[in-house]
Formats: structure tokens, C-alpha cells, sequence
């Protein structure tokens, strides 16, 4: 018999979700987000899943050639960009849409032979990572646009990207900027206009002033909330979602300690009465987060019992003791549809995001839903 952990991807719930954003956004283009191996469900999953989205977005050639492989004719936006000239002619090849974020990208746009068939600019409005800032570098940027103009059989698209739309208004000044800037971009490439992208997922959801022409969802296409770290935030059952994953076991041991008695490396946790420990077939080398505290939620034959003890590299350990109908072979979800990614999640002081990408290899994969 195989170790029992797995995970299991459900493609009924990608699709399901993929649908919500489009009732959120009926009048937007749709990417969906795929970068990370589709925040850790696989990029087969995103093909099946979500074949009614007008687009996918990522990072790497490697995925988007994968994507094409697989049977994906739709547009694919290359979020980040070229990281070298070599790649710009990868993406003529494969016919990928290419996000320009920096001068230095926009020179070798220029002086490429071959170039993608559409481009798009990033802009900086505030999130200050990639893209052109307002007050510094868009006089440059206007100067360069007539030359990157020539090279585009079309006109180029305009982005930006929020940093707290999962917060009330949190997208109003990064929008006023975005939109303050565009009026001179547009006439610097000859009054050509162009698509715009602007809202993540949270966005999507929340700010309809925002969608324009391409919506971005990602988080919210794999079942948790964009807003769960947040004050009394939505949780992914109340807006609809459906858990794209779940990560489950079942108990491999059961001990019973007296009180005092310790559990598990440093010996962390302390029983204050006699009790009953689950052995959890999940660690780190696993995927489970290390700094999961004692008290972490792990559902466990139909109830929430509290980890109890320090992850360790193959192990976690639960208290039983108010659940004796648990015993060995007992089914263990981590998270999934009984237990939402965003409560283990705030639990160990992260998000949701973090736990779906990295649950590693050695797991097994099962897709369901097909």
C-alpha cells in the first residue's frame, strides 16, 4: 500500500469558478491566471478547466509552450515579460502576447527581428515591482512609443496592477494614476488606443469600475478568497467559490499520553489532561507548513481537531481526545472542501496561495471532474 497522502485536483470547481468571475465581469475578457503551474493544480487542469476563458496568463516560455502543446489556440500573455532578446523570438514563434515593463525590455523589443504579435506596457501605479512609473520614466516611455508602434502590427495594450484591491477603495488612487497617464501614451503612439487590464481577482469581484477590457482573476479561479487576510473579509463559500484542491490522508497511528507528557519535536505541545493523538501521514517535505502553530485546524472523519504538536518532515499530530470515533485509517483533509485553504492558512500566519504552490512532488496527483 502506497502512503496515503494525495491530491486531488477538481476541475468541476476550476470551471465553476471561472464562471463566477464571468458573472462578475460579463462585459471583460477573461485571462486566466495560470503562473506556478496554475497556483499548484497543474496546467492539464487550467487546459481542461478552463477552456471558456478568452485567454491564460504566466511566466515562462516552458509553460506557454506546454499550453500550446496541449492544445491551447487562444491568446497567452507572458506576464513579466522577455528576460532576454532570445525570448522575444520565442513568443513570435508561439504567438504570445508579451508584457513590456522597463526600458530596457522596450530597447530590445525594438531591436529584435522577429516580434511578438501583441505587446502590452506596464505601467507602475503604486505597486512599485515591475512596469513604467508616472512621475520618472513615462517621458521616456512616450518618446519610445512611436518606435515600438512601428514594430506592432496593432496597437499596444495598456496594464497595471493593484496593490490592495482586497481592501475597500484600496484600487481608486492606482486607477486615477493609470488613468491620468494614458491620455498622452495614446497620442505618443499616434491617438492609438488600445485594450486595457487592470483587476486581479479581488478587483474583479469588488470593483466593476476597474474591469475595462481584460479582467486578470487568479487566485479566486482555484476556490479561496482574495479577501480572507482582511478584517471580517469574504470567505470563498460566501462569494461562490469552490475549493480547487484537496489535500488529504488519514491517520496512521493513534497513541494515548498521560497528562504532562509531551508530543513531537521540542516537545512543543504539553497535554494538560490523558489524551489521544492522531498520527497524520503529511509534513514539510510534504508541503504542510512548518510554522503551522498548535491549534491549527485539521479535519479529521468529520470533525475540526487542533494540531497538536511541531510539523515535522513526514508527520503532523492532532488531538483526538473529544473525537473517539477517530481512530487508525480514519480519512484526514488538510485542506480542501471541509476545510478551506484560507483558515489553515491564516492559522499559520499565510495565505492561500502559499499553501497551494507548494505542495511538492512527491504527492501523489489525481484529477477529478474531467
Amino acid at each position: 500500500m502506497t502512503r496515503p497522502i494525495k491530491l486531488s485536483i477538481h476541475v468541476d470547481a476550476l470551471r465553476q469558478n471561472l464562471s463566477v468571475m464571468r458573472r462578475h465581469a460579463p462585459q471583460a475578457s477573461i485571462w486566466a491566471v495560470v503562473k506556478a503551474n496554475a497556483y499548484g493544480h497543474g496546467l492539464q487542469a487550467a487546459i481542461s478547466a478552463f477552456t471558456d476563458a478568452d485567454g491564460m496568463a504566466l511566466l515562462d516560455i516552458g509553460d506557454a509552450d506546454a499550453l500550446r502543446r496541449m492544445g491551447w489556440r487562444k491568446p497567452i500573455l507572458m506576464l513579466e515579460g522577455a528576460f532576454d532578446a532570445g525570448d522575444l523570438d520565442a513568443m513570435a514563434a508561439l504567438d504570445l502576447d508579451c508584457v513590456v515593463t522597463a526600458d530596457h525590455q522596450a530597447r530590445e523589443l525594438m531591436a529584435t527581428p522577429r516580434v511578438p504579435p501583441r505587446v502590452w506596457i506596464k505601467l507602475n501605479t503604486g505597486m512599485n515591482r515591475l512596469g513604467f512609473s508616472s512621475a520618472r520614466d513615462l517621458p521616456q516611455l512616450a518618446r519610445m512609443l512611436p518606435g515600438i508602434r512601428r514594430r506592432l502590427a496593432m496597437s499596444p495594450g495598456w496594464m497595471t496592477h493593484f496593490s490592495d484591491a482586497d481592501t475597500p477603495d484600496g484600487w481608486q488612487q492606482q486607477l486615477a494614476r493609470f488613468s491620468q497617464a494614458l491620455p498622452a501614451l495614446w497620442q505618443a503612439c499616434g491617438d492609438a488606443t488600445g485594450p486595457c487590464s487592470l483587476a486581479n481577482t479581488a478587483a474583479t469581484m469588488a470593483a466593476p469600475q476597474t474591469h475595462a477590457d481584460w479582467v486578470r482573476p487568479g487566485i479566486g479561479l482555484y476556490g479561496a478568497s482574495p479577501f480572507a487576510s482582511c478584517p471580517g473579509g469574504a470567505t470563498a463559500h460566501s462569494l461562490g467559490l469552490a475549493a480547487g484542491q484537496t489535500l488529504s490522508s488519514r491517520l496512521i497511528a493513534v497513541q494515548r499520553i498521560d497528562t504532562g507528557e509531551t508530543v513531537g519535536y521540542g516537545s512543543r505541545f504539553r497535554a494538560s489532561r490523558p489524551a489521544r493523538i492522531g498520527v497524520v501521514a503529511a509534513g514539510y517535505a510534504d508541503g504542510y507548513p512548518r510554522n503551522a502553530p498548535d491549534g491549527t485546524p485539521v479535519w479529521v472523519a468529520g470533525r475540526v481537531v487542533p494540531l497538536a504538536g511541531r510539523v515535522s518532515m513526514d508527520m503532523i499530530t492532532v488531538d483526538i481526545t473529544d473525537h473517539p470515533g477517530a481512530d487508525v485509517g480514519a480519512e484526514v483533509e488538510l485542506w480542501g472542501a471541509r476545510l478551506a485553504v484560507d483558515e489553515v492558512a491564516i492559522a499559520c500566519g499565510t495565505i492561500g496561495y502559499e499553501l497551494m504552490t507548494r505542495v511538492t512532488a512527491r504527492v501523489p496527483r489525481e484529477m477529478h471532474g474531467t
